[in-house]
This record gives structure tokens, C-alpha cells and sequence, in this order.
């Protein structure tokens, strides 16, 4: 009886151990399951991690080749406005020159027309003929028109012609001697001029009612 109970001390004593080591397997693999867990959380953020890295490289690449570009376009206008300013300069420059050249071609054409008129006063001081000045003041006045249409300035005709607002300019309204007459320039108190195709003075007419 005794040596039954001795046995079964021994037999408890041996699966002891048994049970340690099973339960120290459980542990280890436990252990294990924890480390490739914690791997794969430093894993995937490790990744994310990564992937941000790159993504912010990518965003300051970004910025730097906007800030490149940002700054060749202000360059580029900085000196379109320069040369567009210098541009303006140059045509104000041009104009002013233009209009004083054109001047001074009108008034080198007048000078003759002038010489003429003083020579006609001295001549007319002592003619006794008025053919002959009525004939001066002719040869004078034709100049002047030829030199007129050297620059394209043209008189505007309107005796006899329908009132146009684009050319005449009505001072007073008279009755009119027959139907044909109403609505049209019956006479003309101030010739108007055209140069080319610009008004440059509106024709003063009297006009049919």
C-alpha cells in the first residue's frame, strides 16, 4: 500500500515538469506572436512613415519649381513693361516730332504765299490799274488753294446740296422759292474744309424750309 502511494508521488512528481515545459512552449510562442506583431506595427508605420518622407519631398520639389517659375514670370514682366513703357516714350516722341514736322511743312509752303502779299500791298500802293491787282489777288489765291490740296484739304461743297449733318452746319432756316429748294443749303455764310476724309471745319449754311 505504501509503495502504491510512493508511486503515484512519483508519477505526479514526473508529469510536473511535463506541464512546466508545456506551459513554457505557450510562453515562447506567445512571445513570439508579440514580436512579429510589434515587427509588423513598426513595419507598417515604418512604411507610412516612408511614404510621408517622400511625399513632403515631392510637395517642397513642387514649391521650388513654382517659386522658379513664379520668379522667371516676374522677370519676364518686369521687362515687358519696361520696353512697353520705353515703347510709349518712343511713340509720344514720334508723335510730337510728327506734328511738328507736319507744322513746319505747312508753314514753309505759306511763307511764298506770304512773300506774294506783301509784294502785292508794295505794288498796290502805287497801281493805278485794278485789273491788274484784281488779277494779283487771283494769281495769289490760286496758289494758296494748290498749296491746300498738296495736303489733302478739301473744300466741302454744299450750295445746292442736301443738308448733312456730317458736313453743314445750319445757322438759320429761310423759306424756300419752290419745293426743290426745302431741305437743301440755299447759301453758304463759311466755306467748311475737309482733310482727307476728317471735317475740319463744318460749312455755315443757311437752309431751306
Amino acid at each position: 500500500m505504501e509503495e502504491s502511494q510512493e508511486n503515484m508521488v512519483q508519477e505526479e512528481q514526473v508529469q510536473e515538469p511535463e506541464l512546466n515545459v508545456e506551459e513554457q512552449e505557450n510562453t515562447d510562442n506567445l512571445s513570439e506572436k508579440e514580436e512579429n506583431t510589434d515587427k509588423n506595427k513598426k513595419g507598417f508605420f515604418g512604411k507610412k512613415k516612408d511614404k510621408d518622407k517622400e511625399k513632403i519631398q515631392e510637395l517642397q520639389a513642387e514649391i521650388e519649381k513654382l517659386n522658379a517659375e513664379k520668379a522667371e514670370l516676374n522677370d519676364r514682366f518686369l521687362r515687358l513693361f519696361s520696353e512697353f513703357d520705353n515703347y510709349k516714350k518712343r511713340v509720344s516722341k514720334e508723335k510730337l516730332d510728327l506734328i511738328s514736322t507736319a507744322s513746319e511743312k505747312v508753314i514753309v509752303s505759306i511763307l511764298p504765299i506770304i512773300d506774294d502779299f506783301e509784294r502785292a500791298i508794295t505794288a498796290n500802293e502805287k497801281a493805278d490799274n485794278i485789273d491788274s491787282i484784281k488779277e494779283g489777288f487771283n494769281l495769289i489765291y490760286n496758289k494758296l488753294l494748290q498749296m491746300m490740296k498738296r495736303f489733302d484739304v478739301e473744300e466741302i461743297q454744299a450750295k445746292g446740296k442736301e443738308f448733312n449733318t456730317d458736313y453743314h452746319e445750319a445757322v438759320t432756316h429761310f423759306p424756300a422759292q419752290n419745293e426743290e429748294d426745302k431741305g437743301k443749303v440755299i447759301d453758304v455764310t463759311e466755306k467748311g474744309y475737309k482733310l482727307k476724309d476728317k471735317v475740319i471745319r463744318y460749312a455755315k449754311v443757311v437752309v431751306g424750309q
